[in-house]
């Protein structure tokens, strides 16, 4: 059996056996994606760890997603690993940032930091997670930084007063405005002569 086939009989599996939890799956790029509903989470998580068939017992990472169109504007994606059938597995599930999802701490403890990331950087909370709190970001910074709505500069800079002997925390200053960039692509050659390119020593040769 080809690790393609392999791979969709898991899916179909894991639907079946998780109907009222599940949405769906898909096979691409040789990886197995479920979609699944995000408050039973804990549910499929406890179901995919144990059961004798998938035993995935390592959680590899949780990460977040941001699509600013949708009304459940993240993805919450969980990557799991079964040592002892050397596959991977990845869950989806949509959240916002309004509704929790619930933790999985309590079937996977390494999620602890995880989910803290996720919340830092992506504002996405979750039920029952036993320290929420910033991972990656300074305590008071505002916003999360990796939502595609963030500004690029950012909302404040901080820097240590030697006045004041702390670190302190300022609007945002530029030094100059954004400079516009020409991104055209490097084959098609640009409109215009550079000074320093063959083509204007040859012009200035002709000349």
């Amino acid at each position: 059996m080809s690790n393609l086939d392999t791979l969709t009989e898991m899916g179909q599996t894991i639907t079946e056996a998780l109907e009222n939890e599940t949405n769906g799956y898909e096979v691409a790029l040789g990886e197995l994606t479920i979609t699944a509903r995000a408050d039973k989470i804990v549910t499929i998580l406890t179901f995919l760890r144990d059961e004798g068939n998938f035993k995935f017992a390592q959680l590899s990472d949780i990460c977040g997603v941001d699509y600013p169109e949708r009304s459940k504007r993240f993805d919450v994606v969980y990557h799991l690993l079964s040592l002892k059938h050397n596959v991977r597995i990845r869950i989806k599930v949509q959240a916002d940032d309004e509704v929790p999802v619930p933790s999985v701490v309590g079937v996977y403890p390494c999620a602890n930091w995880y989910e803290r990331e996720v919340w830092d950087m992506y504002g996405v909370m979750f039920d029952g997670h036993p320290d929420l709190r910033r991972l990656l970001s300074d305590y008071g910074f505002q916003g999360h930084a990796l939502r595609k709505d963030f500004p690029l500069s950012g909302y404040v800079e901080l820097r240590y007063s030697e006045e004041e002997r702390r670190v302190v925390y300022e609007p945002v200053k530029l030094q100059q405005e954004f400079r516009d960039f020409d991104f055209m692509s490097p084959w098609e050659g640009a409109k215009y002569v550079l000074p320093e390119s063959d083509e204007a020593r040859d012009k200035g040769q002709e000349s």
